[in-house]
């Protein structure tokens, strides 16, 4: 009877995994699909007037790739480019200029907009800068995009074209992570994958509350920025992106967001430090830094991710098939969600039975985004340290 018990528990919480999984994958937006791509667009007769605006903060090491792509972009329209050089100790904005110089393309402005007063965090700051710089060409889209981010020449004709054809106020693609190193390879993949889970991108299309967008490259209508009063409004934001896109829906906007073709972020992450780093800066915000949804997230990702694997062994040490069979059918459903993005990634299929491991990770990271908020440390960006956000003043 004391045996009888525990290996119960085990088949119940193994049954319900299971349950959880065909949930998932039947009505979770089909969350796990990598088609969502660029949507059908023509070229317009005429093309309307763009600003790029990158906010830069120590951006040397990358700039070199990123900047030239942005600058020979293209386009048939008039276009711009301003890099905001938020207090670089690394020469970007120097090196920016020289870099313009050499290539060519694209009119560059290199600005600098100071510290960020209390309740900005110094990115948006940065993007403050930089539209209030472009507002001066009257540009009919924005296009906000990080320092890291390589553009293929004709991204900028593309999310134009896709954003007037389809009538959308954003369009936003997720760039394709660097995966070179081992620990780029095991984690950046479901980087993507858990935040598709989050915000599926089919629901963030579609008339809805779920937003979202992916900050390295959001094309914006100018109007709808200024209506929405962005970035303004979402000053005390960590997570911008998703912040903008909800500031944009809530305004009655339209957002898409897909996968990204020819648009790739260049920055490495080749140890495991330098990705925690990435996903706990943030994570907790993303709960709003509220303790419940923490328990509940962390309760929600072992049931989800952590149960199958532990079924399939308690099961086979304890001889109960049924635990072994329902932990198994639940780590195989799990995995085959999570081939699609593997082959976006262009990775062997053999990491997706890996992804409890990953999963596994990401919760300790959470957990120590918590800590650390807790601990005062707050928020970071570049290197600069914010206060949390409960302690922030209100600025109407």
């Amino acid at each position: 009877m004391g045996q009888t018990a525990p290996v119960s528990a085990v088949v119940w919480t193994a049954a319900g995994s299971l349950l959880a999984w065909l949930w998932l994958l039947l009505c979770q937006g089909f969350f796990w699909r990598t088609d969502v791509r660029l949507p059908s667009r023509t070229e317009p007769e005429v093309w309307p007037s763009v600003c790029v605006v990158v906010p830069a903060r120590d951006e040397a090491t990358v700039l070199p790739v990123a900047l030239p792509s942005l600058l020979l972009q293209d386009y048939p329209g008039r276009a711009e480019v301003f890099l905001v050089d938020d207090g670089s100790s690394d020469g970007t904005g120097d090196l920016a200029r020289e870099l313009a110089r050499r290539h060519g393309g694209l009119p560059l402005t290199v600005g600098s907009p100071g510290e960020p007063p209390a309740g900005w965090t110094g990115k948006l700051w940065a993007v403050r800068h930089g539209i209030g710089l472009a507002r001066a060409r009257g540009p009919e889209y924005l296009l906000l995009t990080d320092a890291d981010i390589a553009h293929a020449p004709d991204s900028l004709r593309e999310l134009v074209a896709a954003a007037r054809c389809g009538g959308y106020d954003v369009v936003s693609q997720m760039a394709r992570l660097r995966v070179e190193s081992v620990w780029e390879r095991l984690v950046v993949p479901a980087f993507v994958y858990f935040f598709a889970q989050l915000y599926p991108f089919r629901r963030i299309a579609a008339a809805g509350r779920t937003a979202a967008a992916a900050g390295g490259c959001v094309l914006l209508r100018a109007e709808t920025a200024e209506r929405a009063r962005i970035p303004d409004a979402i000053r005390h934001a960590v997570i911008d992106d998703v912040a903008l896109a909800r500031a944009v829906k809530r305004g009655g906007g339209r957002v898409w967001l897909g996968l990204a073709e020819r648009v790739d972020s260049v920055r490495p992450y080749p140890r495991l430090h330098d990705l925690w780093r990435m996903v706990s800066r943030s994570a907790y915000a993303q709960l709003r830094h509220n303790p419940l949804l923490l328990a509940g997230t962390a309760a929600g990702l072992a049931l989800v991710y952590l149960v199958p694997p532990v079924a399939v062994l308690a099961g086979l040490a304890a001889g109960r098939t049924s635990a072994a069979l329902l932990g198994g059918a639940a780590w195989l459903v799990m995995a085959g969600t999570y081939v699609p993005m593997l082959r976006y990634y262009r990775q062997p299929l053999s990491l997706a039975p890996l992804l409890p491991f990953t999963a596994f990770l990401y919760l300790l990271m959470t957990i120590d985004s918590a800590v650390q908020h807790y601990r005062g440390r707050g928020a970071a960006w570049k290197g600069r340290t914010y206060a949390r956000p409960d302690a922030l003043p209100d600025e109407g």
